[in-house]
């Protein structure tokens, strides 16, 4: 058992996972207290990694169930393996011949097999998804509910007596307790709004961008091999481009990306050059890295689509320095 907050920055550490005091707090506590953690915040942002890091650290299993629009109890707790259950029907036709043939009526033969019926409604006729495989596991595990935002209402409901009880109910083989509490967290985009009864049985966190110095110790720690200059001017560059009016911004995952990125174009410097190749590393839409080059380039604010903040004088004028990218200027 954990025994202070320090004890989880450390766990965390020997995974290359860099967190902050909230993290570790919101860590802490859902182990001590037992409950599920629900991190929500910008995607790439390090939810579902965290997750994965924990689960590493502390030497446990990773069920991971990916929630998306439709998922349904069948996806997410159980299915009856219908196929094998006809199988051992057909294997097991004389021996049901043999049970009903001497039977003198329907209802005779009706009663006698449903007091076999539990042969086909058994554990082993059972295929566990991973809500169940986590509650059924002979050993303490993680659970990562990854976007539970991009699940339907109705499957939140359906979450609550796992989450409140740690328990699921199978109609044909009654309520099946937890053998070991997994550690359950949650994670959200805020896609949507999620219902007030999830969000009190769990713990909560937001997890935002990083600070420049935060990100640029997980480029640094992550993808070593990138000269410290140039991971610094990468960091201030995705800080800048964040503050802009963008479709979508650039996340943690795409600056390490963008990072390694550079380390396999061996480059130098952010030149002109490189930002205009590689831009698309960083960001998903051409109306984005246009209003990002404005904004490089011109030093405006990225806003508006006419280009207003431009300045003629930089660009792809051919006398133009080739020199690397520091703040809002091209540097010889």
């Amino acid at each position: 058992m954990l025994t202070s907050i320090s004890d989880v920055r450390d766990m965390l550490a020997t995974q290359q996972y860099i967190a902050s005091d909230e993290i570790c707090t919101a860590m802490f506590l859902a182990d001590r207290l037992g409950k599920p953690l629900l991190a929500e915040g910008p995607a790439g942002v390090g939810k579902t990694e965290l997750a994965k890091s924990w689960a590493r650290a502390a030497g446990r299993e990773l069920i991971r169930l990916q929630c998306y629009e439709g998922l349904d109890e069948s996806k997410a707790l159980y299915e009856w393996e219908y196929a094998k259950q006809l199988l051992y029907t057909q294997l097991l036709r004389e021996k049901l011949s043999d049970l009903l043939g001497d039977a003198k009526t329907l209802r005779e033969a009706a009663d006698r097999l449903a007091n076999e019926d539990d042969i086909f409604f058994s554990e082993r006729f059972l295929l566990p998804r991973p809500l169940l495989q986590a509650i059924t596991s002979e050993k303490p595990v993680v659970l990562l509910i990854d976007e539970i935002d991009r699940a339907d209402a109705e499957f939140e409901a359906f979450l609550l007596e796992v989450l409140s009880d740690f328990q699921v109910s199978v109609p044909e083989l009654g309520t099946i307790k937890a053998k070991h509490q997994p550690t359950v967290l949650l994670t959200s985009n805020n896609t949507r709004e999620l219902s007030e009864a999830l969000k009190r049985r769990c713990l909560y966190i937001h997890i935002d961008y990083p600070t420049l110095e935060a990100e640029l110790r997980v480029v640094q720690l992550k993808v070593p091999g990138l000269a410290p200059k140039l991971a610094r001017q990468a960091v201030e560059l995705v800080q800048r481009l964040r503050g802009l009016d963008l479709k979508k911004h650039p996340s943690v995952s795409e600056t390490l990306d963008w990072a390694k990125a550079l380390v396999e174009l061996n480059s130098r410097q952010l030149d002109k050059q490189t930002l205009d190749t590689t831009l698309s590393v960083l960001l998903k839409y051409e109306s984005d890295i246009q209003r990002a080059r404005r904004a490089i380039q011109g030093g405006s604010g990225g806003g508006g689509g006419g280009g207003g903040g431009e300045r003629p004088d930089r660009g792809d004028r051919p006398d133009r320095p080739r020199g690397g990218y520091k703040g809002n200027e091209w540097s010889n």
